[in-house]
């Protein structure tokens, strides 16, 4: 009898805290978030209660420590205060008359400024990209700044890693950041903090998960930024990482799967805005504020320069800065919109962005990798792809083994992005990302050029040919879907 009642008492509890998650649920889940995620949080719970609860609890909010976003408030209003008059940009014509408000709403969301009398170059092959970082490195005279979501020393990298030794041995400050769970996954992690460690380079992890020193967020924050400034003369910003192209997994060597990204090679006063990233980031992760390396920059009057805007974004800010930014551009284009994302996961609003411009007589095109390297977000991509097609989207599909891996879109034949962030809602919402608007039909032009090498590489995806996907697809891609919206 005893355990009859035992048993009977631990199945009544079992019911009521049960009972108690799923209200409880209903009440704090929805709170201050989409619907699409707050759904998908509720059916994780209600299906799986005490899994699903539990894994609430550990990824289920998106903001940083109290301390981090004070920090990411204060640096802000360093840089408005900075920067201010600094936006002087040349509006001859062309000029659309939308910029202006795309502008005024990075400024507001990031604090960074517009500014003209730069040049941009873009860099696609990968190997040489290595090659132009290594030869602005050793010009170095008083800093190096690097940063990125995954820094690793490999056969393809250790002539980056000689250039910043190289530079400390002259006297140069050379300072590294790196994504902590990302660098720590990829092969030879600790010999990359040895190597970083005996060259005398000053170094830290972004977003370190560290219980035992007191260094603890929501895990799956990550800092995906990819960025490189020398004296605040030469920048770099893309898609690209400090590792091999096949990022040195036997997973990717085993299907040989080569990434193929894209950077581009700043000179002017957007460096500044590039470094003051770079200096943000560092602060957050050391309380130290390198405001004697922000240094404002007159923008000169220059023929056949470039105006250009640094827009950062991430679990730092109110507002999803990227998020924003792109979904004025969509819906301020009037001819042409072109989007390159390797990670296509979007939220209703950019697909309803998306489809309303198609329906506004646009020409849209998108192009995706034809395999991925990340099966969840590979499948989720491909849900929304019937859905595109049907509203006259045009889809690429960029041929294995590559993993087309850059990220940018351009807007008629007068503004483009490109940075860090894809197109998905990890990258709106969970993310550390910098992008760069720039204005200027040069740049655009030079961006269509890659846009038709990737054209000329890859498969052209039919409505027709999508419907013969076998349901177990299907099924498997909307599963994936409905697993992207759980953030």
């Amino acid at each position: 009898m005893f355990g009859i009642d035992i048993s009977t008492f631990i199945l009544v509890v079992a019911l009521v805290v049960d009972f108690t998650i799923r209200v409880v649920a209903i009440i704090v889940v929805p709170r201050n978030r989409r619907p699409t995620s707050g759904m998908a949080w509720l059916l994780a719970i209600f299906f799986i209660p005490y899994i699903g609860a539990l894994l609430f609890l550990l990824i289920g909010y998106r903001t940083l420590p109290k301390k981090r976003i004070e920090m990411q408030a204060e640096i802000n209003q360093f840089i408005l205060e900075s920067t201010d008059g600094i936006e002087q940009v040349r509006r001859d014509h062309p000029w659309p008359g939308w910029l202006e408000s795309v502008v005024e709403l990075n400024r507001n969301l990031g604090a960074m400024p517009l500014v003209g009398g730069n040049t941009a170059r873009l860099l696609g092959d990968y190997n040489a990209t290595f090659a132009e970082m290594i030869v602005d490195i050793d010009k170095a005279k008083r800093w190096v700044h690097v940063e990125f979501y995954i820094l690793s020393l490999d056969t393809t990298t250790a002539p980056f890693f000689d250039a910043m030794e190289r530079a400390v041995q002259r006297g140069v400050t050379v300072r590294v950041l790196m994504d902590h769970i990302q660098s720590m996954r990829k092969p030879g992690y600790r010999k990359t903090l040895k190597r970083l460690t005996e060259s005398g380079v000053k170094w830290e992890l972004m977003l370190p998960l560290q219980p035992l020193k007191g260094k603890w967020q929501r895990p799956d924050l990550r800092n995906h930024r990819k960025l490189v400034t020398v004296d605040g003369v030469v920048g770099y910003m893309g898609s690209q990482n400090i590792i091999d192209r096949t990022y040195n997994m036997k997973s990717n060597l085993r299907r040989g799967l080569k990434w193929k990204d894209l950077m581009t090679r700043l000179e002017g006063p957007i460096v500044a805005g590039l470094n003051a990233i770079f200096i943000t980031d560092w602060y957050g992760e050391t309380n130290e504020l390198l405001t004697r390396d922000i240094q404002p920059v007159q923008p000169t009057q220059a023929p056949h320069t470039l105006d250009c805007q640094v827009v950062p974004s991430g679990p730092g800010f109110e507002g999803e800065n990227n998020l924003r930014l792109f979904l004025a551009l969509l819906y301020y284009a009037q001819e042409r919109i072109v989007i390159t994302s390797p990670y296509f996961v979007p939220d209703e609003s950019i697909m309803y962005a998306i489809t309303t411009a198609t329906q506004r007589g646009l020409h849209v095109e998108l192009f995706v990798s034809e395999i991925g390297d990340q099966a969840l977000v590979y499948h989720a991509q491909r849900s929304y792809y019937e859905e595109l097609l049907r509203a006259g989207v045009i889809i690429y599909m960029y041929k294995a083994p590559y993993v087309l891996h850059a990220k940018h879109f351009t807007i008629d034949d007068e503004v483009a992005v490109i940075g860090s962030s894809n197109m998905d809602m990890r990258s709106f919402s969970l993310n550390f990302e910098v992008s760069l608007m720039v204005r200027g039909r040069s740049f655009v032009r030079d961006l269509r050029a890659v846009e038709d090498g990737y054209r000329a590489d890859s498969t052209l995806l039919t409505l027709e040919d999508w419907m013969k996907q076998p349901l177990r697809s299907t099924i498997l891609d909307n599963l994936a879907r409905l697993t992207s919206a759980v953030q």
